[in-house]
Parts: structure tokens; C-alpha cells; sequence
């Protein structure tokens, strides 16, 4: 008789080996965001910077009145 394959003998050696496995992927997966913010930080630094936007108009009917009916 093979014990090996049975389920209580899986199951306990499954949950022997969880705590070194939970640390390793947590460690991997913090490795994996430390990743994903250096390149995110990378592409927000690249983005150019707008020109300055033109003045707003200040009097007249185009540009200075709101429609508060919609």
C-alpha cells in the first residue's frame, strides 16, 4: 500500500511546505510591484509637460456665460 497518495498524507505535506511557500510568493509578488512602480514612475516622467494654457476670456458673450439650463 502506497501512502503517499492518499489525501490526509497530501494534505499534511502540502500545509508543511505553505509557510515557505506563502513567504516566497510574497516575496515575489512585492518584487513584481516594485517593478510595476518603477515603470509607472518612468512613463508619468515622460509625459511632456503642457504649454502654458491661454488666457480665459474675460468679457464679451463667447466664453464668459454658463448655460445652467441643460
Amino acid at each position: 500500500m502506497n501512502i503517499a497518495s492518499t489525501a490526509a498524507v497530501q494534505s499534511a505535506t502540502s500545509e508543511a511546505q505553505a509557510p515557505a511557500s506563502d513567504s516566497l510568493n510574497i516575496r515575489v509578488l512585492k518584487k513584481a510591484l516594485d517593478a510595476q512602480a518603477l515603470a509607472a514612475k518612468a512613463l508619468i516622467e515622460s509625459i511632456p509637460q503642457p504649454a502654458a494654457a491661454p488666457a480665459l476670456a474675460t468679457s464679451g458673450s463667447l466664453g464668459t456665460q454658463l448655460n445652467t439650463f441643460a
